[in-house]
């Protein structure tokens, strides 16, 4: 079997008082689409901080192609070949399209291949190659979206977290953004997804992890849970 190019074992993190996430452990293999999904303060959204290095670790471990990362800086993270896509896309509004996804590019490696990688993007989304000059904040928020995701692309990652990409988004514009992941994994980037549309969710990716409490209570093929009788009751409403 492919070793895992992201490992979480007994992952713990919190903020102040608050443990968010108390026992999470995962694997995410090169190439692949995975979904972290579950309900409202389950710890998704925490555990994705927790391997981008925005919250610290309190216990466990979270490895990169082997090598511990837990501790190390966002932007060394970053430069190690992860990419956050936040939840509420969190681009400056007040700048244009073209210099929120030239922010992506800040490491060495991807500032060298910026306009490359600009080009990778706008084929990629070309609304945003329309769009270039405009303001964020003004931007549709299926367009921010797109925006939020091609800044992470900038960054010429190996693996891309994202934090709720349909959020408030419309049915058809949904649709759009998950063929665009898609199309990412098949050029080559591993992707962990987290994501409120429980059946999208399972439909895009080949495994899932099933969070509770900031604890994985269940894991396997996305089918077999698709199919779980208890996850359809709990997260599809059947």
């Amino acid at each position: 079997m492919t070793p895992p190019l992201l490992r979480l074992e007994g992952v713990r993190a919190g903020y102040g008082d608050l443990v968010a996430v108390r026992d999470v452990t995962l694997e995410v293999r090169p190439g692949e689409i995975v979904a972290l999904i579950g309900g409202n303060g389950a710890g998704k959204t925490t555990t994705l901080r927790a391997i981008s290095g925005l919250v610290p670790l309190r216990g466990g471990s979270i490895e990169l192609d082997g090598v511990a990362i837990a501790g190390r800086p966002p932007s060394a993270i970053v430069a190690d070949g992860i990419a956050h896509v936040p939840e509420g896309r969190q681009l400056f509004p007040t700048m244009s399209v073209l210099e929120n996804l030239e922010l992506g590019a800040r490491t060495p490696a991807s500032r060298r291949r910026r306009a490359e990688s600009l080009e990778r993007v706008i084929a990629l989304f070309p609304r945003l190659g329309e769009r270039r000059r405009q303001l964020a904040g003004t931007l549709s928020g299926g367009e921010q979206q797109m925006a939020a995701i091609g800044r992470a692309l900038m960054a010429r990652p190996r693996l891309l977290l994202l934090d709720e990409p349909s959020l408030g988004l419309a049915p058809v514009v949904v649709t759009s953004i998950f063929e665009n992941l898609r199309a990412i994994n098949r050029d080559g980037v591993t992707i962990l997804l987290v994501e409120q549309n429980v059946l999208r969710a399972l439909r895009l990716s080949q495994r899932a992890y099933v969070l509770e409490n900031g604890a994985v209570v269940l894991d396997g093929p996305s089918p077999e849970l698709l199919a779980d009788e208890t996850v359809r009751r709990a997260y599809l409403g059947r």
